[in-house]
């Protein structure tokens, strides 16, 4: 979360007292670690669909959340969850059909290198865990500690994972053996060939760690940058990096924590953009539409070392009832087309902003794909200087429209559109007839 979207107490004269009230009430049970979105925060107290609602009744158009990723309360996902909950949940120490059940449907979505006979999946709660599981991995086989990541990455929140996690702020310091590289940038690489460019970095941060005696085991990536500005274009520029980080003996972990689960329109997997297959592949948030499963998915040779060496036990993770939640929704992505949704959708609300560029000197620069949209905001589209306070009321003047959204990038400029893959074409036109009247408010100061 950029924190300059965030609450500021200090402008909270708007905010209605009710709300007031448990701003308050939380901050005083809560702590002060906590963050709320907007300058005057949402009070939402039940979703559907693409919608999230107040206590008055009110409909917030949810263009930010990838975590319900068809739709908020899917009566597909809730009956699986309610059924299975009232006949077991246990642990994976017994057999039970429904883990094997759920990892052979996930492992059949990925390419040949990982499907079953070739990969195995391991199931966690959160995508945290998933990425910190797949960092012990990665250290066994290979034997190194060094991890490359971009410069403004997000990868989970333990304490491993934190310190491979820039996105968190310079209060929270990398670990001494996590070296940083630029992002692919393609606005703003001058015609630079980004792949080469970022395998160029990768070498560089492969060197520097040999030069202090520390073994790379892995290259870790969210494969649509999403922290760092959705960096997606074009296609197959990860491929000259997953090669270096290989040709230093170190493994490639794609994070599709966010991309994954058909969110790109192009498949499942937003690795699949690149024509590349991982060595670890990291799940979590939409794997459950908001239920608490994650895991990874790994070449069956990594695991084999792996378990052969360490005992793994997670009491939740790949219980019965995260199963079914999980399998409930692959049914309703391959049943209702979302893939294909996202594809159509998505295509539509980039032409659409594009169409808004024409007419709003602030949008630099429209970019992503299938239902993962950038929008970067500039003062001046020649310098390209980032419009980090104007996106900031941008966000803010969307919420008063009741439309949900926030920002991300190093300068906070960058509009991070995400929307559930159930989001239609009425809900696009919406969403767009909203931007363009936030755009023109802003604009107008």
């Amino acid at each position: 979360m950029s924190m300059i979207n965030a609450y500021d107490a200090n402008a909270a004269t708007a905010i209605p007292e009710r709300e007031r009230a448990l701003i308050a009430r939380r901050e005083r049970l809560l702590g002060p670690a906590y963050r709320l979105f907007y300058a005057n925060p949402v009070h939402v107290v039940r979703g559907e669909g693409v919608w999230l609602y107040d206590p008055d009744g009110n409909a917030y158009l949810d263009v930010y959340n990838n975590v319900a990723c068809v739709g908020h309360c899917h009566p597909r996902v809730v009956a699986a969850l309610s059924r299975q909950a009232a006949v077991l949940n246990t642990h994976t120490r017994y057999i039970t059909d429904g883990i094997l059940d759920y990892a052979e449907r996930l492992l059949a979505t990925f390419p040949a290198g990982l499907a079953p006979g070739a990969g195995h999946a391991m199931f966690t709660c959160t995508g945290s865990e998933a990425n910190d599981l797949a960092y012990r991995i990665a250290c066994a086989h290979t034997g190194g500690t060094g991890f490359v990541v971009t410069r403004l990455a997000y990868h989970g929140v333990t304490s491993v994972l934190a310190g491979m996690s820039p996105s968190l702020g310079p209060q929270q310091p990398l670990l001494p053996n996590v070296r940083t590289v630029p992002a692919p940038d393609l606005y703003r690489a001058g015609g630079a060939d980004v792949g080469e460019s970022f395998a160029a970095q990768v070498r560089a941060a492969v060197a520097d760690l040999a030069a202090q005696g520390i073994r790379p085991a892995a290259l870790l990536v969210d494969t649509i940058f999403s922290s760092d500005g959705v960096l997606s274009d074009p296609p197959g520029f990860l491929r000259p990096a997953v090669a270096a980080i290989r040709e230093a003996g170190g493994l490639f972990i794609a994070d599709e924590v966010q991309p994954g689960f058909g969110r790109t329109g192009e498949g499942m997997w937003g690795f699949a953009r690149h024509g590349l297959v991982p060595d670890i592949v990291t799940m979590g948030k939409p794997m459950g539409n908001g239920h608490p499963v994650a895991g990874l998915v790994a070449r069956s040779d990594l695991l084999r070392g792996f378990g052969e060496r360490t005992r793994y036990f997670n009491t939740f993770g790949g219980n019965p009832v995260s199963c079914a939640v999980g399998m409930a929704v692959l049914d309703v992505i391959e049943e209702e087309g979302l893939i294909g949704n996202a594809r159509v959708v998505g295509e539509m609300m980039r032409a659409g902003l594009r169409e808004l560029a024409a007419r709003h000197a602030l949008i630099g620069d429209v970019r992503g794909a299938g239902l993962f949209v950038g929008m970067e905001l500039v003062t001046d589209r020649a310098t390209r200087a980032p419009a980090t306070a104007a996106t900031a009321r941008l966000v803010n003047a969307l919420r008063a429209r009741r439309v949900l959204i926030s920002a991300a990038g190093p300068h906070a400029n960058i509009l991070k559109i995400r929307p559930p893959l159930v989001f239609g074409r009425e809900h696009a036109t919406l969403f767009l007839t909203a931007m363009d009247e936030a755009l023109g408010e802003v604009a107008a100061g």
